[in-house]
């Protein structure tokens, strides 16, 4: 294999994994490190922070190869897809496991130096991880299964931290899959036309009609479910601050859905990163202001 082809064949995992696109992975991880500010009272031990900061690229880049491998006989018909590697045909199936397999192996390897109980977490995550896509095809809302996914992040964390998972980790796990339906079904919206030709199962099909009123409300009782987080955690004012900036940035993205249109749904869906910063920079400074 020459050296441009070599390059071209990185350039498509690249793209395979999402790599030119980080939204996925700032999603993944902005509740993870919620988990880890609480359970360290926000002080993190440094190599668990750099492990699981790495373990969400890995994790997220496996899930996105899973989730194209899963959808490779339906993304070439919706148009926002058809030009992803493996439905473009610039990358086989072959190739696609055995690069998902590498990436979960490599995150695997990266906990070694955790704790027992992280390790027997792991299990679990990885099987969300690799059997989310194709939760599409029979649930009605599968996303709030990714939000189980991208919120176990939440559990290990105490589990690395602490050696324990408390119920305030499950609470925290619980404001994440409200979350994620939310900005899911943002980006849901997006494609609705095309799902509904290809009898793809989505919360924004099963919401109907009522999917804006849907996003709000979830975005209300993740704020809800937070806050009283933060009460049991005793978190002071800066906490509350960074929850109301997320409800303001909420309320934005009820300006930007409103009226359905495709590049307001997706602009809502990408504007997420700042809600989940502005929460993880409430907790970081009320910890850090202490």
């Amino acid at each position: 294999m020459n050296s441009a082809t070599l390059a071209e064949r990185l350039n498509q995992y690249e793209k395979l994994m999402r790599l030119d696109k980080p939204i996925g992975i700032l999603l993944l991880l902005w509740p993870t490190l919620w988990g880890l500010w609480f359970a360290s009272a926000g002080h993190p031990d440094p190599l668990i922070l750099w492990i699981f900061l790495l373990g969400t690229v890995l994790m997220r880049s496996a899930g996105c190869v899973i989730n194209d491998y899963a959808d490779r006989d339906i993304d070439p018909h919706v148009a926002r897809t058809r030009e992803r590697p493996l439905a473009a045909r610039r990358v086989s199936p072959r190739e696609a496991l055995v690069l998902a397999g590498a990436l979960a192996l490599a995150a695997f390897l990266l906990i070694l130096p955790l704790n027992r109980l992280t390790w027997v977490l792991s299990v679990p995550a990885v099987l969300l991880a690799a059997s989310y896509p194709w939760t599409k095809r029979f649930f009605a809302v599968p996303q709030a299964y990714l939000g189980i996914a991208f919120g176990f992040g939440i559990p290990m964390a105490y589990a690395a931290q602490t050696g324990t998972v408390p119920s305030i980790a499950w609470l925290l796990l619980l404001a994440n899959v409200f979350w994620s339906i939310a900005y899911d079904t943002e980006y849901a919206m997006v494609d609705r036309d095309d799902d509904l030709k290809l009898g793809i199962k989505t919360s924004a099909i099963t919401f109907g009609r009522f999917d804006v009123a849907a996003v709000m409300l979830c975005y209300a009782t993740l704020l809800a479910v937070l806050a009283y987080a933060g009460q049991r955690l005793g978190m002071g004012t800066l906490y509350y601050t960074g929850l109301a900036v997320a409800g303001g940035i909420a309320l934005y993205h009820y300006r930007l859905i409103r009226d359905r249109s495709r590049e307001g749904c997706f602009k809502a869906f990408l504007h997420n990163n700042w809600l989940g910063a502005a929460v993880f920079a409430g907790i970081a400074l009320d910890y850090l202001l202490r």
